[in-house]
Formats: C-alpha cells, sequence, structure tokens
C-alpha cells in the first residue's frame, strides 16, 4: 500500500543559517504576496486571470532586473509559493475555505523545496544551503524524499520531509466497532462506556498568555525588548499548542489500533464557533484535527471511520426505543425517557445513537461484547450511564455501566 507522509526534524542552527532560513522565508513569503495582488489587479481590470506557471515566468523575468536579490536563494522557493498560491484559490473554489490572503512576516514563516533534498545521518542537505544539522538522527526516515519544508516556531526551526513508501497492507481489525460523541466538557465518550477528558491546555494556561499579552501591547513596537516579549508569547503559545497535539495523537492512534469501526458525527465547527460564550473551549479541543488523525491513521491499521449526518438528533433521542425530545439544552446532562422510563446520561447516549445510526443493529448484533447492551436496550425499564463521568455528577440513582 502506498502512502505519503512526512517526519518532522527540528534543527540544530548558527546564527548565519538562521539569517539565511529568515531570508528564503521571506523570499517565499514576497512571491506569494506579489501573486497575489499580480491576481488581484487581474480581476479589478477584467483581465485574463494568472496561473502560477504565467506568474512564475514574470517573475523569472524580474530577476533579470529589480528582483535580482532573489537569485540568492533555490529557485524552488518562490515557484512553490506560486504552486501554494494556485491550491489556495483551488481550495476558495469548493467553498471550503475563503479567499487568499496576504501574508505577514513572522507569522507562520516557511518556504518548501522539491529537489535535490538529501538525508544523512543526523544531516539534511538542502540546494544553496549546505547542510542543515538536526537535533535528532534521521534513521526512521524511509521512503522516496517528495519535498521539503522548512518552518519557524518561536525561536525553534523544523524541517519536514515529505516521502511516500511501501507500508505493508494492513491486517483486519478484530473487535466491536465504536461511536465517539464528542464534547466540551467531556472530550470523548464511547459507545463501551470509556470516557476521555482533555487537557484543555488553553484555559490553564490563559491567565500567563493573558499577562504575556500585556507586556508586548506595553512595549514599543520594533524595539529590542518588544522582540523579546513577542518570542516569550510564542513560546507560551508553541508550549499550549503541543500539548493538545500531545494528547490527540495519542488517543488517535490508541482507538485506531483497537477499533476496527469508529463511528463519529460530521460536526459544523465553524458554525458552533460563533457562539462567543463556547468559541474559546471549541478550539481548545481541537476536534476537526482529532477527526482528520482518525481519517489517515484508520487507513493505515485497517480501520475504517463511518461519519454520521450533522443534523442527527444523536443526543435528543433515546438510545432504548428511539423517543426524540423536542428540546434539549447544554445544562441537561441526564434525562427520563417517556415511553421507557430510561434513564439516560447525555453523552453515552448520543454515543450509541451514532454508533446504532453508522452500524446499525443487525451488525451490532454480530459482536458478543453489544449482547448485553442489546438486552438493555430491549428492557422496559433500563439506565444508560457512564459510571466514569456520572461519578463525578453526584448522582445518587444506581446506574448499570455498559
Amino acid at each position: 500500500m502506498l502512502v505519503y507522509q512526512s517526519y518532522r526534524y527540528e534543527l540544530k542552527l548558527n546564527r548565519r543559517l538562521v539569517e539565511q532560513l529568515r531570508c528564503c522565508c521571506g523570499t517565499a513569503r514576497f512571491a506569494y504576496n506579489w501573486g497575489l495582488a499580480q491576481q488581484f489587479l487581474a480581476l479589478h481590470e477584467g483581465a485574463e486571470f494568472p496561473t502560477a506557471v504565467s506568474l512564475h515566468r514574470q517573475l523569472n523575468q524580474q530577476k533579470q532586473g529589480g528582483f535580482s536579490w532573489m537569485k540568492s536563494v533555490s529557485k524552488w522557493i518562490p515557484q512553490n509559493a506560486l504552486r501554494s498560491l494556485d491550491v489556495a484559490w483551488k481550495n476558495k473554489r469548493t467553498r471550503a475555505f475563503g479567499a487568499p490572503r496576504f501574508k505577514r512576516r513572522g507569522q507562520h514563516d516557511s518556504f518548501r523545496v522539491d529537489k535535490p533534498v538529501h538525508v544523512n545521518g543526523r544531516y539534511i542537505q538542502l540546494p544553496k544551503l549546505g547542510r542543515l544539522r538536526t537535533k535528532e538522527p534521521t534513521t526512521k526516515l524511509k521512503g522516496r524524499i517528495l519535498s521539503a519544508t522548512v518552518s519557524r516556531e518561536a525561536d525553534r526551526w523544523f524541517c519536514s520531509i515529505a516521502v511516500s513508501r511501501e507500508r505493508p497492507d494492513p491486517v483486519p481489525l478484530q473487535g466491536a466497532p465504536v461511536g465517539i460523541d464528542l464534547g466540551i466538557k467531556t472530550f470523548a465518550v464511547l459507545s463501551d462506556g470509556a470516557c476521555f477528558h482533555a487537557p484543555k491546555p488553553l484555559k490553564q494556561h490563559l491567565r500567563k498568555i493573558q499577562r504575556l499579552s500585556r507586556q508586548v501591547s506595553r512595549k514599543q513596537q520594533g524595539s529590542a525588548n518588544w522582540r523579546k516579549a513577542v518570542l516569550r508569547l510564542a513560546k507560551q503559545h508553541r508550549r499550549v499548542r503541543n500539548i493538545r497535539k500531545d494528547f490527540l495523537h495519542k488517543l488517535t492512534s490508541d482507538l485506531t489500533k483497537t477499533k476496527q469501526v469508529i463511528c463519529v458525527e460530521d460536526l459544523n465547527v465553524a458554525g458552533m464557533m460563533r457562539n462567543h460564550k463556547l468559541a474559546r473551549a471549541i478550539s481548545d479541543l481541537g476536534w476537526g484535527e482529532f477527526k482528520r488523525q482518525l481519517q489517515y491513521k484508520s487507513e493505515w491499521y485497517g480501520g475504517r471511520v463511518i461519519t454520521i449526518d450533522r443534523w442527527f438528533p444523536s443526543s435528543k433521542m433515546c438510545s432504548c426505543c428511539g423517543f426524540k425530545l423536542e428540546k434539549l439544552d447544554l445544562g441537561t446532562r441526564v434525562w427520563t425517557c417517556p415511553d421507557r422510563s430510561a434513564e439516560l446520561d447525555r453523552d453515552l447516549n448520543a454515543a450509541l445513537n451514532i454508533l446504532l445510526e453508522g452500524c446499525g443493529k443487525d451488525l451490532i448484533e454480530q459482536y458478543p461484547e453489544f449482547q448485553g447492551n442489546l438486552r438493555l436496550w430491549r428492557s422496559s425499564k433500563s439506565t444508560v450511564s457512564s459510571s466514569e463521568d456520572l461519578g463525578s455528577r453526584n448522582q445518587t440513582s444506581e446506574r448499570s455501566k455498559i
């Protein structure tokens, strides 16, 4: 099975190399902004819309004149920047993204080169930059090298090498399917009763980020102290981002290696972010990244991800009989079904409904792990609750663990 993946290494650089990398990032940013300005001008004048190929021809002509300074960097850097601009316009046409915007210095500084890229031991060789030393050996890198992307995070530089490699065909996983309900209070509740709580790093470090932000605003912009304050703030944001990524990678790897079928809702994260009371909490969880990792990791390990329609009423529907509530506010964590007198935990009930919607009872009946659940669903009076999560909610009634 042919797969595409990347290996990311931190670089160990001296001041001369750091200045060269900054120059490469500036060249990529300039080419991107110049190409975007040419395209906006063509749209304003009603002229033919320039493509990445035509823009690259114009840029090569400009190199002989006013842009002669661009000869000091690899030709792949501005060329790939214009390719990225072309991809940005294609993404806009699919209505999944907005129009491309001009890039600003210091934000997401990066550049990409295609070839020649060579890796040997603790060194990565890039055109016109020479050998860049990495802080860890590159022995794990396997496959045909496609490109290398150098990026900056605060005061640290990284090189991501994209490769194509053959992986052995995954052995089909054995085990029962699972439904996952994503939430704010509890990050993920599984249909088998397991609960996973997110570290919520932004909430934990919010006061420190606010204090560092005030320090930046009180410094004179462009001064040495201002640059130091900006660097401290960027380091704190990097720490928050790394904590979130570590949690998501560990959770998705565990799920995709053990679950054959994973059912998850197609949440409208952008629409939910419009609620200013929940926007910060939702952005702190990383639901979109969680679903993205589930998709590609399940392909690696022989699993499958089933996406449920976002309008499916998973929380308002009784998993025992199918009764649907007219309204269920966020403050109601446990509700009782009037038809079956079943006491339902909101999150676990939603996970069970997601599983039933994705797989159906006929498929679930094939697994002995769910025979107890089926008897529970068919009983006249039952309780659907998560013992791990409901214990912190101080519920006094006795509940069975599913």
